[in-house]
């Protein structure tokens, strides 16, 4: 298993397939549990975790301390109603932990076009500017974001200066 990374605010973000995606996940796992994220992003759905032999993946990963948070995203499509509503919080998080110097891990299936997406989203949302993020991103992974309506999804995040995610003494 490939994790795929790049640095954002103090920390690092990455995409990658779904652990167990070429028939080892005892393996994925242990490598990912050894990259030591704080939060890992899975955008599988149920059916997707069990293909994968990964349906124990939540619990794994809690155990080696990781936060999990589950979104799950049709395979080529975008956030439904129920992920935009978890939406605003997880990014809170996820982008706080970026500052604070954790590591984000964000996967899809393949760690190509969903994963791609919400990556993107979150570096633009730290405020980088779409076109750089975009441009780092694809250098890691060319696959990052597979169709327009992924795309468009990335780019409606709206930039949010790093100092108004810390907290002010």
């Amino acid at each position: 298993m490939i994790i795929y990374a790049v640095s954002v605010g103090q920390g690092i973000l990455a995409i990658s397939p779904i652990p167990g995606a070429d028939g080892d996940y005892a393996g994925d796992v242990q490598h990912l549990i050894e990259w030591k994220p704080a939060i890992v992003l899975s955008l599988v759905n149920e059916v997707e975790l069990v293909a994968a032999g990964a349906s124990g993946l939540w619990r794994d990963l809690v155990d080696a301390g990781s936060r999990w948070e589950h979104l799950p995203i049709h395979d080529f499509g975008v956030p439904d109603e129920t992920f935009e509503e978890a939406w605003p919080d997880v990014s809170m998080g996820v982008r706080k932990a970026l500052i604070g110097g954790g590591r984000i891990l964000v996967h899809c299936r393949g760690g190509c076009g969903r994963s791609g997406m919400v990556a993107l989203r979150l570096m633009i949302e730290l405020g980088e500017a779409p076109d750089d993020a975009l441009a780092r991103l694809r250098a890691v992974r060319p696959c990052a974001i597979e169709t327009d309506e992924q795309m468009r999804w990335a780019l409606e995040a709206k930039r949010e200066p790093a100092k108004f995610l810390r907290h002010e003494s």
